[in-house]
């Protein structure tokens, strides 16, 4: 048996940290059986669905680099003829019936069951009324009164539903539109999907899906619903707890692999590990290991783990996500000759975000308007102008600009002058960064270049010949 999972979202918003996690399980469980990923995109909520909401989930897996298997995401909305097929059968067998109770009828039902302290249900009034389709008309799937729903839930465990819990549910509007829980099952069965992974929010839908798939005598796909994530304060993770969407988590400065193993390591474990490649999640990932029980979404670990792959991924796996902050900043990387390879090195140490790394860069690529003040203030002293011209002379005369030759300049001037080393280096990186804070000296002036360095030194001896003749 291939392994088929999906992922199904609906898109009346972004792509959040839930969904993310439960498209990367999903993911995982089919590529570690070598079985099939498909995203299936739940659109039938015409007045709710966007299509900037669809480009926000296609946009979030492509970052997160969670690849799906059908050639272009699968839309509902394309496949209504089908869903319309599939309520005339059930019709046709028995198993759904007309029903034209008014909106008033059903309110007034269901307050009366609420006075009585009953659960709200419908009555099942026309369920033998044998009534005629009509532009009033809803359908109605007859739910079996006997008997109960077992569900093995690989996450929850053995859940059991009696059917006289369930009320006959609606699976065609009265403008004949097909509802969630009837496009699900059609879907599901037709994909032939294997494994149903997905929030326990929708732990009240499964019954009801089992009933209607049994009904068209399908075979039943296995099912595991995710706990729920929460935030610090033990509510369900919202807005109000900071980032959710995953491509906020991208404006922020995080990196795609950093957030997945975060994610898979919300309510999954593997021993004692904590990192873990995209190579490793596939090889050790299993439904059995998923706790039962809701995680707690915490943002310094995530920052931590962020951090950490900042510090050892390959600096071209960083390459184009540094480049796309950059960007974002009106820098054109592809014009500038910098090294951003070297430069993510140099960086990586002090930037626990890329938001932080690109801030950090920018004076690599853009002249600065003004030097920190108080930096300024405190380097570009009587004399450090000298420094500077002496340290301009010097550099002007290398061919071979790298960091080593450019150290030694640094070092054998500060000897020379008879000035200790920071008397030299801390007026060097305020005249080239416009700021006391940068990489190590010589890196930062091996990444500069040789052009700019001279230019910047240039202006800096300027600024402090006229500041101190002011």
């Amino acid at each position: 048996m291939t392994v088929i999972t999906r992922f199904a979202p609906s898109p009346t918003g972004y792509l959040h940290v839930g969904g993310a996690r439960t498209a990367l399980f999903s993911w995982l469980y089919a590529r570690k059986h070598g079985g099939q990923f498909i995203l299936r995109i739940e659109d039938t909520d015409l007045e709710r669905s966007t299509q900037a909401s669809v480009q926000a989930i296609l946009d979030g897996m492509a970052w997160l680099g969670l690849d799906y298997d059908n050639p272009e995401p699968f839309f509902q909305t394309a496949h209504f003829p089908r869903y319309k097929e599939i309520i005339a059968q059930l019709l046709e067998r028995g198993h759904a019936y007309y029903c034209d109770c008014s909106k008033e009828e059903l309110d007034a039902l269901r307050e009366q069951q609420m006075a009585n302290k009953e659960k709200p249900r419908y009555n099942g009034k026309c369920r033998h009324a044998k009534k005629s389709a009509s532009d009033k008309t809803v359908v109605r799937f007859k739910t079996p009164v006997d008997g109960a729903i077992h569900i093995g839930d690989l996450v929850k465990g053995d859940i059991v539903v009696a059917n006289k819990e369930l009320d006959d549910l609606i699976i065609a509007r009265a403008d004949g539109s097909p509802t969630y829980n009837l496009t699900v099952v059609v879907d599901d069965m037709d994909m032939r999907i294997t494994h149903v992974i997905r929030g326990d929010d929708h732990i009240n839908n499964t019954p009801r899906q089992i009933n209607i798939l049994n009904a068209l005598e399908a075979t039943l796909p296995k099912y595991a619903h995710l706990p729920m994530i929460l935030g610090a304060d033990g509510a369900r993770l919202s807005k109000r707890h900071g980032a959710v969407s995953v491509m906020q988590f991208r404006d922020e400065g995080y990196l795609p692999q950093a957030l997945l193993n975060y994610l898979v390591r919300l309510g999954w474990s593997h021993g004692d590990q904590e990192i873990f490649s995209r190579e490793e999640m596939i090889a050790y990932f299993e439904l059995d290991d998923v706790n039962g029980a809701a995680s707690t979404f915490n943002m310094e670990k995530l920052l931590w783990l962020n951090h950490h792959y900042l510090m050892h991924s390959q600096p071209s796996d960083i390459a184009p996500h540094l480049a796309w902050h950059l960007t974002q900043r009106g820098i054109d990387v592809q014009s500038e000759h910098v090294d951003v390879l070297a430069l993510i090195q140099a960086q990586r140490e002090r930037c626990k975000t890329l938001v932080e790394m690109a801030e950090a860069s920018v004076y690599f690529y853009r002249e600065f308007e003004q030097y920190d003040e108080k930096a300024a203030k405190k380097a570009f002293v009587e004399g450090s102008d000298n420094v500077l011209a002496q340290l301009k002379d010097a550099f002007s005369a290398v061919s071979q600009w790298d960091a080593p030759l450019l150290h030694d300049i640094i070092k054998n001037t500060a000897q020379s002058l008879e000035l200790g080393l920071g008397k030299v280096a801390q007026p060097l990186r305020i005249a080239v960064c416009g700021t006391g804070v940068s990489p190590s000296i010589d890196v930062t002036l091996a990444i500069l270049g040789k052009e700019k360095t001279l230019m910047r030194l240039q202006r800096a001896i300027d600024y402090i010949q006229a500041t101190m003749h002011a």
